[in-house]
């Protein structure tokens, strides 16, 4: 599964993802840290994890501790908030919608 595909994915179905069209056009090419100056903490967060970087990851989870007020913030309860655990990899077609 391309990077962009995971961070706009909206659900899965099967082995479909179903990827948000627009919104994968316009900030596709965007890293996490621009994801989330624009706002976009979701898809930052799911940049972020699928890169797999710790350190991105704390980069992450200490900036949206700053921005959101809560304390102790993980990537557990990230992933939790976000509704997001892994990049599936049972995932073979993208679906734009």
């Amino acid at each position: 599964m391309k990077r962009e595909d995971f961070v706009f994915a909206i659900g899965y179905q099967g082995s479909t993802a179903m990827v948000d069209r627009t919104a994968r056009k316009q900030y596709g090419r965007l890293s996490t840290s621009e994801l989330f100056q624009e706002g976009l903490h979701r898809a930052a967060f799911c940049s972020a994890l699928y890169e797999g970087d710790e350190a991105e990851l704390r980069s992450f989870c200490e900036r949206f501790e700053a921005l959101s007020g809560l304390e102790n913030v993980t990537v557990d309860r990230l992933k939790r908030l976000f509704g997001v655990t892994a990049v599936p990899e049972n995932v073979n077609r993208v679906m734009l919608v």
